[in-house]
């Protein structure tokens, strides 16, 4: 029975086939009315389909490693501060992507790239719903794709240089976006209301990241006048960090940071596995996030080239805040030595397309020593930055963007970021300069504007019940490690306060980091 049934099949599915391929054998004879093939506009458009799919697949893989970014940031972040405050960091990087998405959908990608004026976008600004031919190319950029004829029509030209489909632009610079969010949460952790930074990060992607991005992407002031940003040295860093700047300000810092007689007491971390893996996840990310900005996979020259700047730069940037920690500090501090490779990442975002490899490495070696000083200097001015996101995105963020002009490379700008500007180093580091000053002047104080808004109406700050307890609890009702807690009570400085029953063992390190 199964031998007759097993034939039968056969038999079936050999009828289905012979009477498949006698289908395609009279199908042209009832299509005498159509048209000849064109064999080479045939040829041309599976070219052109060709080209597109492989420069939209590379667009989305990177975008996607850019967004497992927010991974890396949230394992550094809950790394480096207090275990009471681990649920309260993850929600924070985990929520952050989601607001930022709504927001760049709904306007922030107008904003940004909309055809408009040269401060603003304009055309298009709601939900990415402007009229829009993409992958069509730019008539100054056809060489992208030559095997379509087809021109860009729309409202975003600022964007009309790279032959991929619209959402896949889209979704590039969300995860751009996300990022410049995510940093700020890292300067402000430990002390902020979950809500309070909800809010700013809606109001950051919404209106500051854009308005500055269209700036220097979006065809506005600063692009236009040859500032060069490759891959978001300020664009995203820079601005991150003037929001964090201005955050840290009006939030003020935690307690028991600072003593009497300017006394700097250690909060340390509760997880340096954590933050080295996260920094090993940033790292890898980064591989998406700097020869991603490529937006197309050409021939293969031009990603090959920033990958390895950023690899480069990365590595001298680890090497040198290890020096630098272990003169300045006597010993080779894990924390400085994974913000070194971080800071590294940061500086060499905007040069990667427009030095050469020493150049690069020059640069990360400068940013790793860079941010051991800033995270010291910080703390001198009492400016509380519990992971150092100041001393590696905004100072680095500086620093790789007035880097790009000093060590600007003419022909490495033509053949590789195919943006030369012609100018002489002198020349084109006086533009960065200006780039650094207006988006430093817009962004931190529209951001203190908007942190002093949320401060008046809603407030910012936890209680200073719920910061020493742990923001887990107060702002969660969560706790990330339940099975490790002690029983007892002691009193915070300056705060008179029990301890819960179930306190987190990460409640008393700045009591006894502070000898009280």
């Amino acid at each position: 029975m199964k031998s007759l049934q097993k034939e039968s099949t056969r038999l079936g599915w050999a009828a289905f086939f012979m009477v498949l391929m006698a289908f395609m054998v009279t199908r042209p004879m009832f299509a005498q009315n159509a048209a000849p093939a064109d064999p080479m506009k045939a040829m041309m458009d599976n070219s052109s389909a060709l080209r597109i799919g492989i420069d939209t697949v590379w667009v989305l893989v990177t975008a996607m490693l850019v967004f497992w970014m927010n991974a890396g940031f949230a394992l550094v972040e809950s790394g480096l501060c207090q275990a009471k405050n681990c649920t309260n960091i993850l929600a924070k990087n985990f929520v952050v992507f989601a607001a930022s998405t709504i927001s760049f959908w709904v306007i922030g990608w107008g904003l940004m790239f909309g055809d408009g004026s040269g401060f603003v976008g304009l055309s298009g600004l709601w939900f990415a719903s402007g009229a829009d031919n993409s992958p069509a190319l730019g008539e100054a950029y056809a060489a992208a794709n030559p095997f379509s004829t087809i021109k860009y029509e729309g409202v975003y030209s600022a964007i009309n240089w790279t032959p991929v489909p619209l959402w896949a632009k889209f979704f590039f610079q969300l995860v751009f976006a996300g990022t410049a969010a995510t940093i700020v949460s890292g300067a402000v952790a430990e002390r902020i209301k979950f809500a309070a930074f909800l809010i700013f990060s809606f109001l950051l992607v919404a209106v500051l990241y854009p308005v500055t991005g269209h700036w220097i992407w979006g065809g506005g002031f600063l692009g236009s006048n040859n500032f060069r940003d490759f891959a978001g040295s300020s664009v995203v860093h820079s601005v991150g960090g003037w929001a964090a700047l201005a955050g840290v300000i009006v939030l003020g810092s935690r307690l028991g940071k600072y003593g009497k007689n300017g006394k700097i007491n250690a909060i340390p971390g509760h997880s340096m596995t954590s933050a080295a893996l996260g920094v090993l996840i940033l790292w890898l990310g980064w591989f998406g996030f700097n020869p991603g900005s490529t937006m197309s996979a050409g021939n293969g020259v031009a990603i090959a080239h920033v990958l390895v700047n950023t690899n480069i730069a990365a590595a001298t940037g680890a090497l040198g805040a290890l020096v630098a920690a272990w003169v300045l500090l006597k010993k080779p501090d894990l924390s400085m030595i994974l913000n070194g490779c971080l800071a590294g990442l940061v500086a060499i975002t905007a040069p990667c397309a427009f030095v050469g490899i020493g150049s690069g490495a020059i640069i990360g070696l400068i940013a790793g020593v860079l941010v051991v000083l800033a995270v010291l200097m910080f703390d001198r001015l009492k400016l509380d930055d519990p992971v150092g996101a100041l001393s590696v995105h905004l100072v680095n963020g500086i620093w790789g963007t007035l880097a790009l002009g000093l060590f600007y490379d003419n022909q490495v700008s033509t053949d590789i970021a195919a943006l030369a500007t012609g100018l002489t180093r002198g020349q084109q580091f006086l533009v960065q300069l200006k780039g650094v000053f207006w988006v430093g002047l817009f962004t931190f104080t529209a951001s203190i504007v908007f942190w002093y808004l949320l401060k008046v109406t809603m407030g910012i700050r936890v209680s200073a019940e719920e910061e020493i307890e742990g923001l887990d609890v107060g702002e969660h009702g969560n706790r990330a490690y339940p099975d490790f807690v002690i029983t007892g009570s002691t009193t915070m400085p300056g705060v008179a306060h029990m301890m819960s029953p179930a306190q987190p063992i990460g409640s008393l390190s700045v009591a006894k980091e502070t000898g009280r």
